[in-house]
């Protein structure tokens, strides 16, 4: 049965284009993800679908009915959904109940259904202004639920989530597709995207390209070649040089301690990148080659389109390459405690000048209490900083001016506009008179917001904002750069466009620190250190923590993939099995080519058919979730002992 049936959707604001004639349909069960940059028309389509606003052209059927009459067959989790902070969380799901008409006890069995089903039913009683950002986000979710609605849109809903959330949030949902929920999300993190049954691209109001992930991936017709060298500055100069739409290298992105090359033909991309390197005296360590990601083809669609402009050249005045090498940021036993509770236990770790270090963790890990620590907003209970070559002066202007700091929270001035944001803190991080009104036009450059410096922050989407901010905290060019989860919210050719300028901070000898939750991006980093309960418990390059993983990850490919996921979840952890549309990922601690075998042969006596199977490389979230899960099992064993 049909869910969703859209024909020529249009919606204008004024002279505004933001929805053009576009034609979807959704079945009802299915998953079906809208991806898109910032300002494609997403939360317009949204708000249309949800009754909240009328269409200007078209026709829209939910279930058969407008809109507005299905509303009460349709749970919207918008972007800024606002949780009462000062209610507890089963009141914020009563309210929500009791305005959906929903009888109270109906509203009560349904809530403790779904927080047992979230994992949050020892918390119905827990203010929601003191839960983490996952929890909360359950929490909206179980909200958007007490009506059962039959539609279920949600808005980016994992936004600054944690992995170890994101992925109890997605299997929350693919369980209640499976029980007949039709599911239209939108998301800026295309990990995400590859959990869809469908997937649309949409672009300047226009759907693009639609299909399952598998058919996006297949319609780029490329392949991906990780190359790993010792000089990724220089490699990447060599190849974005002889790389394009119509050449055999036709994308160049760099992570932490790799290049990605994508192109058309494996065979003849290796030999011009063997040649590229040859002629660039550069040294080879490895090639890998695998399929593309999603992200490669999202990057690729919208360069075809045109979308992806040349960002301007930073006005670098003051780099810093003889400070390369030197240690930038230094923590040593550092310890944090409120009252009774230790949220860092003796974390100790050193940043270079010209290096990139990626700080992860769960939410309630301890990374902004560190990186409070680290900026002089948060006195240490124990243990010493040394910032810039000083120890114990780190809140001295001196050494201020010599940082750059982009919060969490988004640090700009909502009701300043963009101008005079930026106008305030050039004066606060001393940048030169003369260099002002050059480094403010890179800033609206950089941002897409030539021309319009005289809005309000505060009327900004939440991409803009950030990139705002961002180029707010480099003004001054920072010799040390702390960034808190900076593109949070922020779509993949913005995200790219902020590695770039990252990237060459610390090309120029900035040390930078950086947190995220979106682990894909955590590639990017030549460091990593993962934080779990206040405490770091591994460190090394992104390469380096994959390979010092333990066991195997098995790729399965199956007819069935929620009923195979459930029946795996009944002989092994349930932390170790991920669903992405019809992939199953499994982690396996055995010999690899048993466990392949094992699995294919107990799926197979229940009836669930194995279309592919293959040894998979793991992801950081793989191993992120892995390591979080074994310090829950130490930490419940010590418990035990105890």
């Amino acid at each position: 049965m049909t869910a969703i049936e859209v024909a020529d959707l249009e919606k204008s604001y004024g002279d505004v284009a933001a929805v053009r004639g576009i034609d979807l349909r959704v079945d009802e069960g299915e998953i079906f993800g809208l991806i898109g940059p910032d300002g494609a028309g997403k939360t317009s389509t949204f708000q249309i679908l949800a009754g909240v606003m009328e269409p200007t052209e078209g026709s829209i059927a939910v279930f058969g009915r407008r809109p507005r009459d299905a509303r009460e067959e349709t749970g919207y989790l918008t972007q800024s959904f606002s949780l009462y902070p000062d209610l507890s969380v089963m009141e914020n799901i009563q309210y929500t109940g009791a305005l959906r008409r929903v009888p109270p006890d109906r509203i009560r069995r349904r809530a403790r259904e779904y927080l047992r089903l979230f994992d949050m039913d020892r918390f119905e009683d827990r203010l929601a202004g003191r839960l983490s950002g996952g929890m909360k986000q359950k929490l909206a979710l179980a909200c958007a639920l007490v009506a059962q609605p039959r539609l279920l849109l949600l808005d980016e809903p994992t936004t600054g989530v944690d992995p170890v959330s994101r992925r109890e949030f997605w299997d929350v949902l693919v369980h209640l597709a499976a029980d007949g929920l039709t599911v239209l999300v939108a998301t800026p993190y295309l990990d995400e995207a590859e959990r869809c049954g469908r997937v649309a691209l949409m672009h300047l109001g226009e759907l693009k390209r639609i299909g399952t992930p598998a058919e996006l991936r297949a319609s780029l017709d490329a392949q991906r070649l990780e190359l790993h060298t010792p000089d990724l500055e220089a490699a990447e100069r060599a190849f974005t040089a002889v790389s394009g739409p119509e050449q055999i290298i036709l994308d160049v992105q760099r992570f932490g301690d790799r290049l990605d090359l994508l192109v058309r033909d494996p065979e003849r991309g290796g030999a011009a990148l063997v040649d590229t390197m040859r002629a660039s005296g550069l040294r080879v360590i490895d090639v890998r080659a695998d399929e593309p990601t999603i992200e490669n083809t999202f990057v690729a669609i919208l360069r075809g389109l045109s979308h992806d402009a040349p960002v301007t050249p930073f006005p670098a005045r003051h780099a810093h390459p003889e400070l390369r090498g030197q240690v930038g940021i230094a923590a040593k036993d550092l310890t944090k405690q409120f009252g009774p509770f230790t949220a860092v236990k003796t974390v100790t770790l050193d940043i270079r000048h010209g290096e990139i270090y990626g700080l992860l963790g769960a939410n309630g890990a301890g990374k902004t209490t560190v990186i409070k620590m680290l900026c002089g907003l948060l006195e240490p209970t124990r243990g010493q900083v040394e910032i810039a070559g000083g120890r114990g002066a780190i809140r001295a202007s001196a050494v201020r001016q010599r940082m750059g700091y982009m919060s969490q929270r988004f640090s700009l001035y909502d009701d300043l506009t963009i101008a005079e944001n930026l106008e305030f803190f050039a004066g606060v991080y001393g940048v030169p008179g003369t260099e002002v009104a050059e480094k403010r036009r890179w800033v609206l450059s950089f941002s897409g917001l030539e021309g319009k410096e005289l809005l309000l922050t505060g009327s900004l989407p939440g991409g803009w904002k950030q990139r705002v901010a961002f180029g707010a905290a480099i003004m001054h060019e920072p010799e040390i750069l702390v960034l808190d989860e900076p593109t949070s919210g922020v779509d993949p050719l913005a995200r790219r466009a902020f590695w770039r300028m990252i990237n060459a901070l610390a090309d120029t000898g900035t040390a930078v620190l950086v947190t995220t939750h979106y682990l894909e991006e955590a590639e990017q980093c030549n460091r990593l250190g993962l934080m779990v309960g206040g405490e770091l418990v591994a460190e090394d390059s992104p390469d380096g923590i994959k390979r010092a993983q333990p066991g195997a990850l098995l790729e399965f490919v199956v007819d069935q993939p929620q009923r195979a996921a459930d029946l795996l979840r009944t002989t092994i952890d349930r932390w170790r099995i991920s669903l992405f549309g019809n992939r199953l990922h499994v982690v396996v601690d055995g010999d690899p080519g048993r466990e392949r075998e094992a699995t294919t042969q107990q799926l197979l006596a229940h009836g669930i058919q194995v279309q592919r199977s293959r040894r998979a490389p793991f992801s950081l979230e793989d191993i992120f979730i892995s390591v979080v899960e074994e310090r829950r099992r130490r930490g419940a064993a010590l418990e035990v002992e105890a």
